[in-house]
């Protein structure tokens, strides 16, 4: 009869993905289980963390099964419990000298003569790697065989048998064996807020109320284990918390409220060494402001937890930093009055409203980029860079690929931002790579395309070339809104548009705003790079007579900027943005009245202009 624990110890549920398995084996789907997504974590059981094969052999079948064993390739064969002294000196004693097979075949044998066994395999990737098998060795098909032969045959799942694989992607695993219908793969998650809000209480049981709950709302993405290297009060090497302390309270002798402010900081600089609090903690910065007392705090738990998660994905991600809102941003009403709507949807909570992806289409040089930050920042959202994926992931690809996606949607509401998406989304060969390219793309588009993402992943997709991009990435639900970018119009948008960088800028300048409008006026077919670089280059003249920006210095430094122009490719670029945009109203007027097929023929037009 198979058996699993209907709970831990009473006081303790399982988690939701333990009681999953158990289910899976009491109704009799399966036999064979595959672990893989957020295997590296702790599992919080009352008062102790448990590693996972340690949860699995001391918490989920500790009670339940006969004998546990352990295969691995850097240990081989251990008994983890259930086996008494004697037998394990006979387990190790028969296996001596034997090799994957032999291991095999041993626990096989065992497993039919004593019923009610369970085998784990840690690092299952590396026993039954994703590879064709005439690729693999005379051992990995030996294995591969015996899981396969192990998952349908009903003598050994009637005797209470389990086996249990483990491994961070499925990707890992050998997909022969995932097809097996009679193998069950169960994903772990990130630890959501609840999980967080536990592992704080646990880590930093002195750590108030009020403080615990913010610190589980801004940890959204990081594992208990990454959690711990943070609020632990006491860790395995390095500063207590009441060092910490100390040393931050020296750090800021003589400041308003030392004392509280060293005991937050103290809170959550578990793990690190003196010299890293002395470069995190500045007695200079000014002091948070009096209606939010955690700012400081928060501004540290950021930062490290941006640390934790780049380094968790390998480099393959990076977090966007936006210094300015949509304020900041001169011109391009139509599309700022957009991104305000769709910001007002994010922070609302609206959900079912928010679209499931962006596609920001226009010229080099539009804003692009910088409009798109100001939104994120507008929105509240946290924006992660996805970068060169196409370059640098070989080998794992696939898995690094799932690391990333899983992380990205447990820090939800969360912006995924991919720059030159034609370069990443354009036609793949899959002779270049062995269709690794293909593999990652398809994943990604199955990803923007689940609608639990909604409202919680947005993706925003950047490019000057959609004619390059794969036809199916561009569709209603996984790109809902088209917005394109172009060139200001007039006088009066490029006058906005270099006030608003000038600003940014710092920039003191007394020019009146009917003034810059005259000197704009024939600055047409300026991109915005162009107006800033202009700009720049004028307050470079200033500094030189005496720092004041006046209308001759704007005016001589218009006569000396030469713009870069590759007028026929510019345009083809622009009538692109006209193409793809999901909203007439978006377009500046001279282009609304045009009927699909104009701007079909004019795209047709500048096509053979440019192979010309």
């Amino acid at each position: 009869m198979n058996t699993l624990p209907n709970e831990a110890p009473s006081r303790h549920p399982l988690p939701a993905w333990a009681e999953t398995v158990r289910q899976k084996y009491l109704a009799g789907e399966a036999s064979v289980f595959v672990l893989y997504g957020n295997v590296f974590d702790r599992t919080l059981i009352g008062d102790k963390p448990y590693a996972l094969v340690d949860f699995l052999s001391e918490i989920l079948l500790k009670d339940n099964k006969q004998r546990i064993f352990e295969v691995s390739i850097d240990r081989g064969v251990r008994a983890l419990h259930q086996a008494s002294l004697e037998e394990k000196e006979e387990i190790y004693r028969q296996l001596e000298g034997k090799g994957l097979s032999g291991i095999f075949e041993s626990l096989e044998r065992r497993m039919r003569a004593q019923p009610s066994n369970a085998v784990i395999l840690p690092y299952a990737g590396t026993l039954l790697p994703a590879a064709e098998l005439h690729m693999l060795s005379l051992e990995e098909r030996g294995a591969f065989t015996a899981l396969h032969r192990w998952s349908l045959d009903d003598e050994l799942s009637a005797k209470d048998n389990v086996i249990i694989l483990i491994s961070e992607s499925l990707a890992e695993i050998n997909p022969a064996l995932l097809a097996n219908p009679r193998v069950a793969a169960v994903e772990l998650p990130i630890p959501d807020r609840a999980a967080r809000d536990l592992a704080i209480r646990h880590y930093a049981p002195k750590m108030p109320a009020e403080q615990v709950q913010i610190l589980a709302d801004q940890t959204a993405g990081l594992r208990l284990i990454q959690l711990a290297s943070i609020v632990a009060s006491e860790g395995p090497q390095g500063l207590d918390e009441a060092q910490r302390s100390k040393l931050i309270g020296d750090l800021l002798q003589g400041t308003p409220n030392a004392a509280e402010r060293s005991a937050k900081l103290a809170a959550i600089t578990s793990g690190m060494t003196p010299d890293e609090i002395r470069q995190l903690v500045d007695p200079t910065r000014p002091l948070p402001d009096a209606d939010d007392p955690y700012s400081e705090m928060l501004e540290v738990v950021r930062k490290r937890k941006r640390e934790l998660i780049e380094k968790e994905c390998s480099g393959l991600i990076e977090f966007i930093e936006a210094r300015h809102g949509l304020e900041a941003v001169g011109g391009n009403e139509l599309i700022k009055a957009e991104l305000m709507e769709i910001a007002r949807l994010i922070k609302g909570g609206e959900r079912s409203r928010a679209p499931m992806g962006l596609l920001a289409v226009g010229a080099m040089g539009a804003g692009k980029t910088f409009v798109i930050k100001a939104f994120l920042k507008e929105a509240g959202l946290s924006g992660i860079a996805l970068k060169n994926f196409r370059s640098k992931w070989v080998g794992s690809t696939e898995a690094n690929l799932e690391r990333v996606l899983a992380t990205v949607k447990a820090m939800g509401p969360i912006a995924l931002v991919i720059d030159e998406g034609d370069r990443s989304f354009g036609n793949q060969s899959e002779d270049s790579d062995g269709g690794t390219s293909s593999r990652v793309i398809a994943r990604l588009k199955e990803f923007m395309s689940d609608t639990e993402n909604r409202g919680q992943v947005l993706f925003i997709l950047m490019t000057n070339r959609p004619d390059k991009l794969d036809t199916d990435i561009k569709r209603p639900g996984r790109l809902d809104r088209k917005i394109p970018f172009f060139y200001a119009e007039t006088g009066a948008e490029r006058a906005a548009i270099v006030t608003a960088i000038l600003r940014r800028y710092r920039v003191d300048c007394p020019i009146a705003l009917a003034s810059w409008e005259s000197l704009c006026e024939p600055l047409e077919g300026y991109s915005n790079a162009d107006l800033e670089a202009l700009a720049l280059l004028a307050v470079e003249f200033a500094g030189r007579e005496g720092g004041v920006l006046s209308e001759a210095i704007f005016a001589r430094a218009v006569d000396d900027f030469m713009p870069p122009r590759e007028t026929a490719m510019l345009s083809y670029m622009e009538m692109l943005a006209v193409f793809e945009t999901s909203r007439r109203s978006l377009l500046p007027p001279r282009y609304r009245s045009l009927t699909p097929q104009e701007v079909q023929d004019q795209l047709a037009a500048l096509r053979r202009q440019l192979n010309h």
